[in-house]
C-alpha cells in the first residue's frame, strides 16, 4: 500500500471516528459499560488514540508522545478532550504520511508487540484493522443505548 492510501484510510476512520462521539446523546453515556462489551465507549476512543499516537506518532514520526495505556481503560476525560485527543491523532497522521516515501513501508517495524518482525505496512494494516474492530464497538455500544 502507498503512504496516499494509508493517509486517506486513516483519516476517513478517524472521521468517522469524530462522527461517532458527535453522535452520543449525552457526554455520560460515554462512560456508561454495557453487557457484553468490556468497556465504555470513552476509554475505547482514549485507547484508540493512544494506540495509534503511541505506534505512529511516537515510535514512527518522533513525535515524543509519551503513552498512558492504563490511563485509557481506567481513566475519564471530557468530551471536548476526547475531540482534542482525536484531532490530534488525525495531525500527527496526516503529517506522518504526508512525509513518509512509500518505500518504507517495507522496512521492518522498529518494535515487535506481537514477538516477531514485521515490516511497517505490516504493522499499519494491523493497526487499521485494530481501529475498525474498536469502531465498530463504539458503534453497537452508542446504537444500545439509544435504545434505552
Amino acid at each position: 500500500m502507498q503512504a496516499s492510501d494509508f493517509k486517506s484510510l486513516f483519516i476517513r476512520d478517524l472521521d468517522r471516528l469524530m462522527d461517532e462521539l458527535e453522535t452520543y446523546t449525552s457526554e455520560e453515556s460515554l462512560w456508561i459499560k454495557v453487557d457484553g462489551i468490556n468497556n465504555s465507549a470513552g476509554n475505547l476512543f482514549m485507547h484508540l488514540c493512544g494506540n495509534l499516537q503511541h505506534f505512529i506518532g511516537a515510535v514512527l514520526a518522533n513525535s515524543g508522545y509519551e503513552r498512558k495505556r492504563d490511563f485509557e481503560f481506567n481513566g475519564r476525560v471530557t468530551i471536548d478532550e476526547l475531540k482534542t485527543d482525536i484531532q490530534e491523532t488525525k495531525r500527527v497522521l496526516e503529517d506522518y504520511f504526508q512525509n513518509e516515501s512509500n518505500t518504507a513501508y517495507d522496512k521492518e517495524y522498529p518494535l515487535q508487540p506481537f514477538g516477531y518482525t514485521m515490516t511497517i505496512n505490516y504493522f499499519l494494516m494491523h493497526l487499521l484493522g485494530h481501529l475498525n474492530y474498536h469502531l465498530g464497538q463504539i458503534n453497537y455500544h452508542r446504537r444500545i443505548l439509544s435504545k434505552t
